[in-house]
């Protein structure tokens, strides 16, 4: 093989520890010298690797991508280095040859012949809203998880109040638990002064639906759990307004993505955050996809194209653009709707709502890229287009 780097170096970070080897030719032709060094993961010891790849004149520093032990070695070397980031999967050593400084080497004769490919790590403001955004997902899931477990004490008392209220931590539904936990006496006049709207007409099934047999005890953790939910409200509207301030410098972006059908603001922050605005990092949109995880992988032996299903990729970007392929599909006509239910109608609504997110993914790419804006052609589209298509040119 080519040597393409004629001084590079490889690193297997832990928590604890990093192990550096570093690879360099004396002259073209001959076998590469090694060094090996072990350093501490601290401030301390990030700064003595940095002087001592500076040492050996390294130009290219490989490593993978372990949990978030890699962030501070990034951060300390992206100046004075060319950094690449590898999928552990992409680079893996060959089977009973599993130690520290044999990993590093490895890495390092990988960077020495360009078979490393590098992983996508976008600029630090839009890392910053990437956490913010996956904080957001995060506190949302703690919120649906809490609220279950509120559920289950209701159930657990015999009260079943979700029966005829849509949404139990509304302002009506939240007035009634509040009500439970301080131990009032409920009588029809008083929860018609706790509910609103429509609910006033049910006040006698709710009356029906709240005579359980409530103790102390499903107080006690029903107020822990309303307070929980209380607290992790406040903290997804502390975060909503930080990812508002971080996404104010591109506002425009966000508008353009949210002309896209089934794109709203909250979508267009988590693919912003997921993907950012440089879209040179991807040669195509199909790159995007593939490293999505939304394109069909490939699969073929002795002439054979078998089952080839998608594979894994960044499954903050994938459940989002999943949703709003979902929420499209129930949504005004337009055609990307048309172009899920003609999937929907051959393949089942799965292979659809797969199919419109990378048709999403692909269509933000190209917006993106051109700074250009969404243009709806209707939901008879393709339609027209396989007309226009064969009928005979004059």
């Amino acid at each position: 093989m080519d040597i393409l780097v004629d001084s590079c170096a490889g690193i297997d970070i832990h928590q604890k520890i990093m192990v550096a080897c570093v690879l360099k030719s004396p002259s073209k032709g001959t076998r590469p010298k090694k060094w090996i060094e072990s350093f501490d993961s601290t401030t301390k010891g990030l700064l003595q690797m940095h002087d001592w790849l500076k040492s050996h004149q390294c130009t290219v520093v490989a490593m993978e991508s372990t949990g978030v032990y890699w962030k501070p070695v990034w951060h300390v070397l992206q100046e004075d280095f060319e950094l690449i980031l590898a999928n552990p999967r992409m680079i893996k050593n060959v089977p009973g040859r599993k130690t520290d400084m044999k990993d590093a080497e490895w890495i390092a004769k990988l960077t020495r012949v360009g078979l490393v490919p590098p992983s996508f790590v976008p600029p630090e403001p839009i890392q910053d809203l990437r956490d913010l955004t996956r904080h957001r997902k995060h506190l949302t899931e703690d919120l649906t998880k809490e609220k279950n477990r509120a559920h289950k004490v209701l159930q657990h008392a015999g009260i079943k109040l979700t029966t005829y209220i849509r949404d139990l931590y509304g302002i009506s539904g939240r007035n009634l638990l509040d009500a439970l936990v301080n131990g009032e006496v409920l009588t029809p006049e008083k929860v018609e002064k706790l509910v609103y709207t429509s609910l006033k007409k049910k006040v006698p099934e709710l009356i029906e639906a709240l005579q359980g047999f409530v103790r102390k005890h499903h107080r006690f953790l029903l107020q822990i759990h309303l307070d929980k939910i209380d607290f992790i409200q406040e903290q997804i509207h502390t975060i909503e307004k930080a990812i508002r301030d971080a996404l104010e410098p591109h506002d425009n972006t966000v508008g353009i993505l949210d002309e896209i059908p089934g794109i709203n603001v909250t979508t267009a922050s988590v693919i912003l955050a997921e993907i950012g605005l440089d879209m040179s990092a991807f040669p195509s949109s199909k790159h995007l996809a593939s490293w999505a995880g939304l394109a069909p992988g490939n699969h073929e032996s002795a002439g054979k194209n078998y089952n080839a299903r998608i594979r894994k990729g960044n499954a903050y970007l994938k459940k989002v653009l999943t949703q709003a392929a979902l929420a499209l599909s129930r949504g005004k006509d337009n055609r990307i709707k048309a172009f899920f239910w003609r999937i929907a109608k051959y393949k089942g609504s799965k292979k659809a709502i797969i199919a419109t997110a990378h048709l999403l993914l692909r269509i933000t790419y190209r917006l993106l890229k051109d700074n250009s804006r969404y243009i709806e052609f209707g939901e008879h589209y393709l339609q027209k287009r396989g007309d226009a298509l064969l009928s005979p040119q004059s």
